[in-house]
């Protein structure tokens, strides 16, 4: 069985428990449904979320279909009946999760796969930057980069997040002085990474005639400044960013959010990264990634292979 099918049969399992323990625990009901009426919800979500599921994981692919567009969309009513009424916030988490897992556990029960390539489509596909152009104009593009991509994904997003977790009551409280020791450290983390991030994107922009951007994708294999220590320190530095965010908002939401980004970069997109440098530099960067790791530093920097 494909753990597409794996996962409905864990849905499955898992939206039964809960409905048992919707009637029987109190708690249960008032973390994940607030004030709505369970009898209503169930009737609704026993067939089509719990049994559809089921039927997904015995392989009837319509099923799957139906349950996934179930979970979105429940997903979607409990963001907004959280927000307004400030109930049921463990909901609105559950259910993030059951969509996390539905959407690509349906590809891979419709197509076999899981389409990752559609994460580099569009505006985002792999392209070379001009290699007539300078250093200079690759320097400013990579500087612009860094502020859109910096203030959307280490401040408007982890921002949104840490407001929902308090909007949804889902913040814990924490002693003044334990959520100030924690900023404190937040914020050297977030200097000391963000110092990494700028030497990798100057190393890349000026070694090799182009930007840390899909859309403009350095012409020359760097193996110059941290890249010489790890593979991808950019990636690197923007996931510890996003962690020392959430150590300085003091929100466990956005942690979850900065390793959601990491699992997702290191599953998704740089299979598809690295695919492409492979297919570009050849034997030059497969001796590359022999030598230097993708996370964990070498003691020794290496040079150019």
């Amino acid at each position: 069985m494909s753990w597409g099918r794996w996962w409905f049969a864990l849905q499955a399992v898992a939206g039964a428990a809960w409905w048992v323990l919707v009637p029987t625990v109190p708690f249960v009901r008032t973390v994940t449904l607030g004030s709505l009426d369970p009898v209503l919800v169930a009737a609704l979500d026993v067939p089509l979320f719990v049994l559809a599921s089921a039927a997904a994981a015995a392989g009837i692919r319509w099923a799957a279909v139906v349950a996934t567009a179930w979970t979105v969309l429940v997903l979607l009513g409990t963001v907004v009946w959280a927000t307004v009424t400030r109930e049921a916030g463990w909901g609105v988490v559950a259910m993030t999760a059951a969509a996390v897992g539905s959407v690509p556990a349906l590809s891979h029960v419709l197509l076999g796969r899981v389409r990752t390539e559609l994460v580099t489509s569009g505006p985002l596909r792999f392209r070379t930057a001009d290699p007539d152009a300078g250093p200079v104009r690759h320097v400013l593009g990579t500087a612009v980069q860094i502020v859109v991509f910096w203030g959307l994904f280490l401040g408007v997003f982890p921002l949104l997040v840490a407001a929902a977790e308090t909007r949804w009551r889902l913040r814990p409280t924490l002693p003044d002085a334990v959520v100030h020791d924690v900023a404190v450290v937040g914020v050297v983390v977030f200097i000391l990474a963000s110092l990494l991030g700028l030497a990798s994107a100057l190393s890349m922009s000026t070694r090799g005639a182009g930007t840390p951007l899909p859309s403009a994708m350095p012409n020359r294999l760097v193996v110059a400044g941290p890249y010489r220590v790890v593979r991808n320190p950019m990636a690197l530095a923007g996931l510890t960013q996003g962690a020392a965010v959430g150590l300085v908002t003091a929100s466990w939401t956005v942690l979850v959010y900065a390793v959601a980004g990491s699992v997702v970069w290191n599953c998704v997109v740089r299979p598809l990264e690295e695919s492409d440098l492979e297919q570009r530099f050849g034997d030059e960067f497969r001796r590359y990634a022999a030598a230097v790791r993708c996370w964990v530093p070498r003691l020794r920097p290496v040079h150019r292979t």
